[in-house]
């Protein structure tokens, strides 16, 4: 198994500059492999998945942004997942996804020309400084496409990665990602041949199979072939959208067991908090975990949260000792990296954020009636005016009218893979927020792509709403604390509801655990698949009923209650959440 020579890549490595995937010794450029390339890029125990058009560098360096300067470099990030064929062959495609450089990437792949580069031509994607260790991945179905692909990169990553897990109907249709899971020698042979062709380690995302011995040898294939690593998610191919579901640590515990002890594995799923890194790592065994969703919703949940007493204005914490970053914090830093690196300009000045603590006293009663009389008058004038005028459909211009060229500033954002999934990230991050404040909604959905001033309305609507979430927190602690404490208590009928514990059948718990304010990043608790059958939100094919029925008869015959488990069957502990 390729694993297993890893050992020996490391023996012949021992005093060797190590860089890039690349050991250095004797003037000579040895490729690593295995666990000895996982070292050399320093071990990294979490990981940012790699996310179509969601995990480009601006928000890879959000991501890292809250790591101590020294640790940032433990993270490791994906980029997104670039399209293999298009990517090699398409210059507008590949240089509108992927920027390492000022200038674009030479094609076909010129060593020669990579050799003369200096750090000052780095530009984003790949920065030495930056953005390391960095491996980037690709769908495909073809080796050469994917070797093609992958030499344009690799002069800028550490490792490039064969997506073999994506879930869509485009992957469907495109015959790649968790699609190609049945066939075992196609996949085994695009390892295989950037194994043995590409200057830098291959590694592959997989999902596991219907059985653990099935995902077992599945893993095998990809090892043989070369895989220096494999990223395990923990969710069958079926699990997407409402069916996502419950993530399955145990397999990728049962892969841990019975691979060799050489092999790198990284866990996927099931991961909504900092704390379920670690809970992860315990239960699966795994040499790092790697984060998609939760990260989305929450860019600082690979980081510790700051000491006690430390929080200074961008953390909150509540009496209960449960807390997280603000939004708005989180929002400057994001835009202040799009100013810097998307944009290439320095951000504006800004005032410190808000803190309830600060000289400045909430709304004082009488300008709280005065900003009230000025929305009535604002509210009245609209409705002497009556309804707003219906848009006038603009004259299309003659065809031989020359026009006017378009300005090649506005063109370049377009094409930035940065601005783009600007409003998407924020729609994740402020998800809470906005199903409270529509103003913040509605001022989010009219931005466009490039629409840095939409964008910073938005900023500034969000520390509005934030700074008075604060204020009225503060006001009804205060209040709980003046408010008398009486021996009454709490009738038997009246207390709570405990909550359900068992994670397979209901997802109230982790929302419980994982609920904060509004104005504090938190994760989105999908509900499971039989409480979204129960909302009506997803609905059973005609195939799967007729399973679960023969399922249910099978068990009716067995003496078993339908719908029930066996005790023997292991359940996950705390950390196994909706994710």
């Amino acid at each position: 198994m390729a694993s297993e020579g890893s050992s020996e890549m490391q023996a012949s490595t021992v005093e060797a500059a190590q860089s890039n995937g690349i050991a250095v010794q004797a003037n000579k450029r040895v490729k690593l492999h295995g666990r000895a390339f996982y070292e050399s890029i320093g071990s990294p125990k979490i990981v940012l998945a790699p996310m179509v058009e969601q995990s480009e560098f601006a928000w890879r360096l959000l991501s890292r942004s809250f790591l101590p300067p020294p640790a940032r470099s433990s993270l490791l990030a994906y980029s997104p997942m670039f399209h293999s064929k298009m990517f090699g062959e398409n210059p507008k495609y590949r240089d509108s996804h992927f920027q390492p450089l000022k200038t674009p990437i030479a094609s076909p792949p010129d060593a020669y020309h990579t050799s003369q580069l200096s750090e000052a031509d780095s530009y984003l994607d790949g920065h030495p400084e930056m953005d390391r260790p960095l491996t980037v991945q690709f769908c495909s179905n073809d080796p050469d496409e994917f070797l093609n692909a992958a030499k344009h990169v690799a002069p800028f990553c550490d490792a490039v990665d064969l997506n073999l897990g994506c879930p869509q109907g485009i992957a469907r249709r495109g015959n790649y990602g968790a699609f190609l899971q049945e066939d075992w020698a196609l996949v085994g042979k695009m390892i295989r041949k950037l194994h043995e062709e590409l200057e830098v380690p291959v590694t592959a995302k997989m999902r596991v199979l219907e059985t653990k011995e099935k995902t077992l040898e599945y893993a095998k294939v990809l090892l043989d072939a070369g895989a220096s690593i494999i990223t395990v998610h923990g969710r069958q191919r079926e699990q997407k959208g409402h069916n996502t579901g419950l993530a399955d640590w145990s397999t990728i515990r049962y892969l841990r067991e019975n691979l060799p002890k050489g092999t790198v594995i990284f866990a996927n799923g099931n991961i909504l908090q900092h704390e379920d890194i670690a809970k992860c790592l315990e239960e699966t065994g795994a040499d790092a975990v790697m984060s998609a969703e939760g990260n989305l919703h929450d860019p600082t949940i690979f980081a510790e949260p700051p000491p006690v007493g430390e929080e200074g204005r961008e953390y909150w914490r509540g009496r209960d000792g449960k807390g997280g970053y603000r939004v708005d914090a989180v929002f400057r830093r994001y835009m202040d990296i799009i100013y810097q690196c998307a944009l290439g300009q320095p951000p504006p000045t800004r005032k410190p954020l808000f803190l309830p603590s600060d000289p400045e006293a909430p709304l004082e009663p009488e300008k709280q009636e005065e900003k009230e009389k000025e929305k009535d008058e604002q509210n009245q004038k609209q409705e002497q005016e009556g309804p707003p005028r219906k848009k006038q459909r603009r004259a299309q211009p003659h065809p031989e009218t020359p026009q006017p060229k378009s300005d090649d500033k506005q063109q370049q954002k377009l094409k930035n893979p940065n601005l783009t999934p600007m409003q998407a990230h924020l729609f994740h991050m402020l998800r809470p927020l906005v199903a409270m404040h529509h103003n913040v909604r509605d001022a989010l959905a009219r931005c466009r792509v490039g629409d840095i001033d939409g964008f910073e309305k938005v900023l500034r609507l969000v520390e509005e709403a934030v700074k008075q979430g604060l204020i009225d927190a503060a006001n009804e602690r205060e209040h709980d604390c003046t408010t008398p404490a009486t021996d009454d208590t709490t009738p038997a009928e009246d207390a709570p509801a405990a909550l359900p514990t068992d994670p397979y059948t209901s997802s109230l718990a982790a929302v419980a655990r994982c609920k904060r304010p509004w104005w504090v990043c938190q994760p989105y608790v999908r509900p499971l698949p039989k409480e979204a059958i129960e909302k009506g939100s997803m609905q059973l094919s005609k195939k799967e009923k007729k399973r679960l029925e023969a399922q249910e008869e099978e068990e009716r015959k067995a003496g078993l209650v339908p719908g029930g488990r066996d005790e023997n069957v292991e359940v996950p502990k705390e950390g196994v959440v909706c994710g």
